[in-house]
C-alpha cells in the first residue's frame, strides 16, 4: 500500500546529476550573436535564476558578458551598473592565488559557521514543519528594495510599541527572582539563617564525571559526560564510548567493566545543567543572601542511574548524608532542613527509612526526630511519573514525539527509540519513578480520580494500542484502538517486553503496590525494596518534623499514551531457560523462551493521534491532564493532602503543609520568569524561593496550605480502604 505523503524518489546518481547540470547550463546560456566577430566572441552568463520586475515596468535579466579578449562587463539596462567593467576587479579577484589563512581566521569562520548552525537547528526543531511552510512561499513575487525598506524603518514605531513587546522580559530581569533579591528581602524582614540546609537534586540534575582510564574513554577523564557541553562533544564525537560509559551492567547494576563514572561534587554539581541553564543556582544565591555558605549549606549530588541500594553499596551515599546531618547538629546545635526536588523526594524517603532501620543506617527509631527539622519536598515524584512508563517501554516521551518530522528523523538516525529504551533500562534509578498504587490510585476502565468533570476520555487507561494498519489517522473506535491497558495491565506489559535482567533488577530493588495492613507496614520498615513507595511504608515517628509539599499546577502534563503495535523482533535477553521470578516468594518461576524466537513486540507512540476536542486533550499521541508539565497532579499532591493525613502512613503525626503554586509564566521568557511553576523552572520561582527562605530561618509558619487545583477532591477518590 502506498504511504500517504510519502516523499518523492529522486535519482541522485552521478550520471543523472552530471547530465542535469550540463542541460541546465545549455538551457540558460544564450546563443552567441551572429554579429560577433571571431576575434571577440561573447559569452553571456545570467546572474539570476528569474527576471526581476522594474519599478518603471518591464523585466530585467542581468547578465555578465565575457569576451574572448579577457574583458567582462555587466549587462543590466536601466540600472547604474549597466556596462560596468569587471576586467580589473572581478576577473582579477577570481584568479587571486589562495593564501593559507592564519589560525585565527580559520577559527573566526568556525564561530560563524557554529552560529548559523545553531540558528538552523533551533529553527529545525521548532513546532511544526518549517520545510513544508517554505514550500508555500512564492519567492518570484519578491521585489526587494533596500532603499525603500530603510526609508520605511522609522514608521515601524507608529504601528507597534517596542517597549511593550519587551516588557515581560524586562519584568523578569527586574523581578524578585533576579540573583539574591528574595534572600535580601527576607533578610530585610529581620529573618536570619537558623538551620543548616542540605539540597538533594532530582534525576538527571547531578553532573556525572568520567573516571575511566581505558584507551577509549581516557580522553574524557575527569570531564563531565553528563550535564555539560563536554557531554554534547562526547556524544557527537564518540557516541559508542559515551553510551558504554553511561550504561550500567544489566546484572550488577554498577559500572560496566572498564568504565568508571561518578557524580560531580559540591554546589556546582547541580547548580546548572549547562552554561546558561540554571537548576539550583537561584536557590543557592538566595540562601547566600542570608549568609549561608559551604559551612552550613551542602548539595548532596548522586549518581541517579543507580538503584538506591547500590548508591550505598558503591558510593556510601546515605552514610555520608547521615554523617553530615549529625555533624550539622554537633557544630550548630540545630537540626537540618532537607530540601529535595523531583526524584530527590524518593531519595529522601529512602534515606529516612534506611537511617533508622536496624542493619542498615542503625540510627534508631528516633533519629529523624532528633536530627531533621523539616523536609521541603519540591515537585516530588511521590507516586511516580507517567513519562517513565513510556520511556522505559519505547524510549519515548512528550519531548521526543512533539518535535517536527525533520527533528524526529535526525533523532532516530542518530539515537533511535531502541537505543534510548535500552539506555534508560540500564539506569535502575529511573525505575523508581514508575507509577505506584495500581488501579486503586490511577483509575480503571471506567474512570480515574483525576478525570475532569466533563471528561470524554478517561485517564484510567495508561496505554491505548492501535494496530499498525491504522497509523497516520486519528480515528478512535473499538476497532482502531485495542487493547486499552490500565496501570495494572501496563506494568505487566512492560515486564513482559523487557529483558530478564531488567525484571530481576526491578524485583530486587522496587515495589509498586498499595499496602493497608498495619502489621505489614511495620515489617516493611526492614524491606528496602518498599522504601521508595510511600503507599507501602510509614513516615518516621517524628512529631516535631514538618513536611512541606511545594509544587506547580496548571500546566499540561502527560497522563497516557496512544501506541502503535508493530511486528515481533528478537529479544535481547539472557540465556534461554534461565528462571525469572515474578513474585516475592518465587513460586512462579517461568523459563524464558529461546533467544532465536522473536517474542518482543515493536511499539512506538502514535504521533498521528491528535484530538484537540477531546477532554482531556490528546496531541501527538500523548494524553494530557493537570500537573507541572512533568509530574501528574495525583503524584505531586495525593500523599500530601490525603495519604499522610492518615495515622496509618504518618504514625508520628508530622505536620504536613501543601502549598500549590499556579503556573503563570511570563511571555517571551524561555524559563517562564518568577511566576513559573514548571517542574524544573519552579526552582527559580520567587514564591517557592521565599517559602524555602522562611523555613530555613525558622519561620515555617509563614508557609500555609494553598490550593489552585482540585487535588483534595481527586485524592479523596483514591481507594485508600481498598474499595
Amino acid at each position: 500500500m502506498k504511504r500517504r505523503n510519502a516523499p518523492k524518489k529522486i535519482d541522485v546518481s552521478p550520471e543523472r546529476s552530471t547530465n542535469n547540470l550540463e542541460n541546465t547550463f545549455k538551457d540558460k546560456a544564450p546563443p552567441a550573436s551572429a554579429s560577433n566577430s571571431p576575434a571577440k566572441q561573447t559569452t553571456r552568463v545570467p546572474l539570476l535564476a528569474h527576471k526581476v520586475p522594474l519599478d518603471q515596468g518591464g523585466l530585467l535579466d542581468p547578465q555578465v558578458n565575457l569576451f574572448s579578449d579577457g574583458t567582462a562587463r555587466i549587462s543590466a539596462p536601466s540600472t547604474p551598473w549597466h556596462e560596468l567593467d569587471l576586467s580589473d576587479s572581478f576577473m582579477n579577484a577570481v584568479h587571486v592565488p589562495v593564501v593559507p589563512k592564519s589560525v585565527w581566521q580559520k577559527r573566526r569562520w568556525f564561530f560563524l559557521f557554529g552560529g548559523f548552525l545553531g540558528i538552523f537547528l533551533g529553527w529545525l526543531f521548532t513546532e511544526g514543519d518549517p520545510l513544508a511552510a517554505l514550500s508555500n512561499v512564492d519567492f518570484e513575487s519578491f521585489n526587494f528594495d533596500m532603499q525603500k525598506l530603510v526609508a520605511d524603518l522609522p514608521s515601524i514605531s507608529n504601528v507597534m510599541n517596542v517597549s511593550e513587546i519587551f516588557q515581560p522580559g524586562r519584568e523578569w530581569l527586574n523581578s524578585k527572582t533576579t540573583s539574591f533579591v528574595v534572600g535580601r528581602e527576607v533578610a530585610a524582614r529581620g529573618q536570619k539563617k537558623t538551620h543548616s540546609v542540605i539540597l538533594i537534586p532530582g534525576i538527571v540534575s547531578s553532573g556525572l564525571e568520567s573516571w575511566s582510564t581505558n584507551p577509549e574513554a581516557a580522553p574524557m577523564f575527569r570531564k563531565r559526560i553528563w550535564a555539560s557541553t563536554a557531554m554534547l562533544r562526547a556524544i557527537l564525537t564518540s557516541k559508542d564510548t559515551w553510551v558504554a560509559a553511561m550504561s550500567l551492567d544489566p546484572d550488577t547494576g554498577l559500572d560496566q567493566e572498564g568504565y568508571k563514572v561518578r557524580a560531580a561534587q559540591g554546589l556546582d554539581a547541580a547548580s546548572s545543567f549547562m552554561p546558561g541553564y540554571w537548576i539550583w543556582q537561584k536557590v543557592i544565591e538566595n540562601l547566600a543572601a542570608l549568609d549561608y555558605d559551604h559551612n552550613d549549606m551542602q548539595l548532596f549530588s548522586y549518581d541517579w542511574r543507580l538503584a538506591y541500594f547500590n548508591l550505598e553499596v558503591r558510593d556510601r551515599y546515605f552514610s555520608r548524608l547521615k554523617y553530615q546531618i549529625e555533624l550539622n547538629l554537633a557544630v550548630n546545635d540545630k537540626k537540618t532542613v532537607l530540601v529535595s526536588h523531583s526524584m530527590g523526594a524518593l531519595v529522601t524517603l529512602w534515606f529516612m527509612k534506611w537511617v533508622e532501620a536496624e542493619g542498615f543506617g542503625g540510627g534508631g527509631p528516633d533519629w529523624c526526630e532528633k536530627h531533621v527539622e523539616a523536609w521541603v519536598n519540591i515537585a516530588g515524584t511521590l507516586l511516580g511519573v507517567p513519562k517513565a512508563m513510556s520511556a522505559l517501554l519505547s524510549g519515548e516521551m512528550r519531548d521526543t514525539v512533539e518535535i517536527n518530522a525533520a527533528g524526529v528523523y535526525l533523532l532516530e538516525r542518530y539515537f533511535s527509540r531502541t537505543e534510548r529504551a535500552k539506555l534508560f533500562r540500564s539506569w535502575a534509578g529511573a525505575a523508581s519513578m514508575m507509577l505506584k498504587g495500581g488501579n486503586d490510585v490511577w483509575g480503571d476502565d471506567d474512570a480515574a480520580p483525576d478525570d475532569f468533570p466533563n471528561a470524554t476520555l478517561s485517564g484510567g487507561n495508561i496505554y491505548y494500542f492501535r494496530p499498525e494498519v491504522y497509523g497516520n489517522t486519528s480515528e478512535i473506535s473499538e476497532q482502531t484502538v485495542h487493547p486499552n491497558l490500565t496501570l495494572n495491565d501496563a506494568t505487566t506489559y512492560i515486564l513482559e517486553n523487557v529483558p530478564a535482567s531488567y525484571q530481576r533488577m526491578i524485583s530486587a530493588n522496587f515495589s509498586f503496590g498499595f499496602e493497608r495492613d498495619p502489621e505489614q507496614l511495620k515489617r516493611n520498615d526492614q524491606d528496602h525494596r518498599k522504601w521508595t513507595n510511600p503507599l507501602e511504608i510509614r513516615l518516621p515517628t517524628a512529631p516535631s518534623m514538618s513536611i512541606y509539599c511545594l509544587y506547580g499546577t496548571g500546566k499540561e502534563t502527560e497522563r497516557g499514551y496512544f501506541y502503535q503495535h508493530g511486528g515481533y523482533e528478537q529479544d535481547e535477553v539472557t540465556v534461554a531457560g534461565s528462571p525469572v521470578c515474578f513474585d516475592e516468594q518465587c513460586r512462579n518461576n517461568t523459563p524464558r523462551a529461546p533467544l532465536d524466537m522473536p517474542l518482543s513486540r515493536r511499539t512506538w507512540v502514535d504521533s498521528s493521534v491528535t484530538l484537540e476536542n477531546q477532554v482531556p486533550k490528546v496531541r501527538s499521541g500523548v494524553v494530557f491532564n493537570d500537573g507541572d508539565g512533568t509530574v501528574s497532579l495525583l503524584s505531586l499532591g495525593g500523599m500530601c493532602v490525603e495519604g499522610w493525613k492518615r495515622d496509618l502512613y504518618n504514625p508520628g503525626k508530622s505536620k504536613i503543609v501543601t502549598h500549590e503554586i499556579k503556573h503563570e509564566p511570563l511571555a517571551l521568557d524561555v524559563r517562564g520568569g518568577p511566576t513559573t511553576a514548571d517542574h524544573v523552572d519552579i526552582l527559580g520561582s520567587s514564591e517557592m524561593n521565599e517559602a524555602v527562605m522562611d523555613i530555613v530561618t525558622g519561620h515555617g509558619d509563614r508557609v500555609q496550605d494553598r490550593f489552585h487545583s482540585k487535588i483534595q477532591q481527586y485524592a479523596a477518590k483514591i481507594r485508600w480502604n481498598g474499595r
